[in-house]
């Protein structure tokens, strides 16, 4: 509401009054927006909480805490989604690069169709926000997209190719480590050793790398559970294949895990200087995957290498646009405005036990005791982090 210069509360009362619109634009309180339009004929000034508590309820005034609110069965239930599609995305992926696709196609085309499919989200929900994208926008976006998805994909699927599924899929669950490590490097987040969780939080790390170590150095009795689905031609020789490149595809994947976590770093920045998620991620797609076009043409140029057909390829391409990327991106941000931020990552580790069900099911991937307990160990270490790391928050 303008207030005349004249009129007699402005002397008096003009600080309540921009106090008042602070506190309505950050809480989008009504009761707020309802006393600012009294402001000018009251008696008594309106700045604080204490005093609001006389005309708002106590909903209203705690707007801006932002309560974490509750939806039942939903969010677990999604969370249970994202993990299925991480899994769909690595097995489909692992089959069709065994079958000879080309890795930076592969990464090329999906990358797109994620752009294609986020882009109607971006319009929906952030109409007309892509003018506000300036040129260190776009240079962050630009950075976003080489570090955020050229890099790090690259190295994860070129991994991906020299293992096996049930094996690569445990670095994707340790890029919150990762991070943790860079944060304290970059001082971004204090760490207090002799306190609780972070006690908690270094043997977390251990147990998770050494359940890594035993599931790379132990293999012990292999169980015959079922018979695959999906039969790989040449099994015995891609089996060989994957034991001589052991060690170069943990390289590979270690690689790929630790640029996804310098990522996070880099997407905060992006999200400071354009605040629009969806626009951010569909750019960031865009850009990723004309990085990847770019690069793959030049290490090669056969047409055949690009082409697609309708095939399990395809199936891949368009699994890991539509459910992997824009549906995955879509339910996390639902869950972390109902649940928090801390409540996705709980879930993660179910991607471990869905990958390993499923691709001895599928494609055959061999269950040893030495991977059972391997990955048991790293879930405990996982969980044991991202507990000590939820539980942190409230200290500080």
């Amino acid at each position: 509401m303008r207030l005349s210069g004249k009129h007699p509360c402005t002397i008096h009362q003009p600080r309540e009054i921009i106090e008042l619109h602070d506190y309505q634009a950050r809480t989008g309180s009504n009761c707020a927006k309802s006393l600012i339009s009294l402001l000018p004929s009251a008696h008594t000034p309106l700045t604080n909480k204490v005093q609001l508590a006389r005309h708002c309820s106590p909903m209203d005034i705690n707007a801006d805490k932002q309560p974490v609110t509750k939806s039942g069965w939903r969010t677990p239930a999604s969370m249970v989604l994202v993990q299925l599609f991480t899994t769909g995305m690595i097995l489909l992926s692992k089959v069709s690069i065994g079958d000879g696709m080309f890795i930076f196609a592969l990464l090329a085309y999906r990358s797109l169709f994620g752009a294609a499919f986020i882009l109607p989200l971006a319009l929906l929900f952030e109409r007309g926000k892509w003018r506000e994208m300036g040129w260190c926008a776009m240079g962050w976006i630009f950075l976003n997209g080489f570090i955020g998805y050229l890099v790090p994909m690259s190295l994860y699927f070129y991994g991906l190719r020299d293992t096996t599924s049930s094996y690569a899929v445990i670095f994707l669950n340790m890029i919150p480590l990762f991070s943790f490590a860079l944060s304290l490097v970059f001082r971004m987040e204090t760490f207090r050793i002799l306190s609780i969780a972070g006690s908690l939080k270094i043997v977390g790390v251990l147990l998770s790398v050494g359940g890594t170590m035993l599931i790379s150095l132990y293999k012990g009795k292999t169980l015959r559970l079922w018979d695959p689905i999906l039969e790989h031609h040449h099994k015995e020789q891609q089996t060989a294949q994957v034991a001589s490149n052991q060690l170069r595809g943990t390289i590979l994947l270690l690689g790929g895990s630790f640029t996804f976590a310098c990522w996070y770093l880099i997407q905060s920045r992006v999200l400071k200087v354009y605040p629009y998620k969806y626009w951010s991620s569909m750019a960031t797609c865009l850009v990723g995957g004309f990085q990847t076009a770019i690069v793959g043409i030049i290490l090669r140029r056969d047409k055949n290498a690009w082409k697609l057909g309708w095939d399990l390829n395809l199936v891949t391409i368009l699994y890991s646009g539509a459910l992997a990327t824009a549906a995955r991106y879509c339910l996390n941000s639902w869950v972390v405005a109902k649940r928090g931020p801390s409540y996705p990552p709980m879930f993660n580790p179910l991607s471990v036990v869905f990958t390993i069900l499923l691709a001895s099911i599928f494609i055959g991937d061999d269950i040893t005791v030495g991977s059972l307990l391997g990955t048991a160990t790293v879930i405990v270490g996982l969980y044991t982090f991202l507990w000590a790391k939820s539980n942190e928050v409230p200290d500080k």
